[in-house]
């Protein structure tokens, strides 16, 4: 009997030591799990670059896999330069030209020098497929001194910060499913600070790809418009000596009109300082006149001897 009680206690013991050791070990796995799941997140996420945490070209060749159709991705800029002698009727030619063709001003000013003459500044943004038909009907509006056109290619660009938004994507899908199966709060933290910092990404990848779209579908043209009071010359070089002749007295008497309407524009700018100083020359003859008038007149000097007869 005594025999029989020793066994069954050894037998008990052993029981509850197998049990704990099991429990153990199945804390052991949940873990462990835990840590190489992280670890299979980190391990799809390339490796961190310059371009905010994705290599170019595990982003690309992610791109690449989706099968989508890759645009060109153009940015399109103009700067026109024009005057007119007409400025209101140009400024609503703009205004309607604008409208016509589904652009709008990103900014407009409008100002006017001391000689009244104006001047207008605008920034628009048209729908690139009517890019070529803006810039040729606002160079119609008014008398085109000078224009500039820029293309820049960003598809590059474009499509890697696509890809990397799809590879933090994926990453936030797999993080949130890790997230779900966690249990211990160390792992919970860090799960969650990894989501974080991903959700952060995808915003700001999100927002540059808005950025370029913007950009890509709208192009900037750039414009001024300045009032003059004569367009500048745009006649073409005479080839013949009468002609060139001709062209010479004609320039010549044109500036000389020229001068002399500025010289009458500027005396009327300034008239009353023309009037001050025509009193003040008058004012400075009297005076003068005065003193030469009033002085007495110098007396004779006679002899003190006289001959005697």
């Amino acid at each position: 009997m005594k025999r029989r009680s020793l066994a069954g206690l050894a037998a008990l013991l052993l029981a509850l030591a197998l049990a704990a050791c099991g429990g153990g070990a199945a804390d052991s796995a949940v873990s462990t799990d835990a840590s190489v799941a992280m670890d299979d997140v980190q391990m799809e996420a390339p490796m961190e670059t310059a371009y905010g945490g994705e290599s170019y070209e595990t982003a690309s060749a992610m791109a690449a896999e989706d099968g989508a159709v890759r645009a060109v991705k153009m940015i399109r800029t103009a700067t026109l330069s024009m005057e007119t002698t007409a400025f209101d009727d140009a400024v609503a030619g703009l205004s309607g030209l604008t409208e016509r063709l589904g652009g709008y001003y990103e900014n407009s000013s409008i100002w006017s020098g001391g000689s009244g003459y104006r001047w207008a500044d605008y920034t628009v943004r048209v729908p690139a497929e009517r890019y070529r038909a803006f810039l040729e009907q606002a160079g119609g509006l008014c008398h085109l001194i000078s224009s500039d056109e820029s293309q820049k290619d960003v598809s590059e660009v474009y499509y890697d910060t696509q890809g990397r938004l799809k590879t933090q994507q994926i990453k936030l899908e797999r993080l949130q499913a890790l997230l779900a199966k966690a249990e211990r709060m160390e792992d919970i933290i860090t799960i969650e600070s990894a989501i974080s910092e991903t959700e952060q990404q995808i915003d700001d990848l999100s927002g540059t790809l808005q950025h370029y779209d913007a950009l890509v579908d709208y192009a900037t043209v750039y414009i001024s418009i300045q009032e003059v009071y004569k367009l500048s010359n745009v006649e073409e070089v005479p080839d013949s000596f009468a002609s060139r002749i001709g062209s010479a007295f004609t320039s010549g008497w044109a500036a000389f009109t020229d001068g002399v309407e500025d010289v009458a524009v500027a005396l009327a700018y300034g008239w009353m300082w023309v009037v001050l100083l025509a009193v003040i020359a008058a004012a400075a003859v009297r005076v003068l006149r005065k003193r030469r008038g009033g002085a007495a007149p110098r007396p004779k000097k006679q002899d003190d001897k006289t001959d005697e007869t």
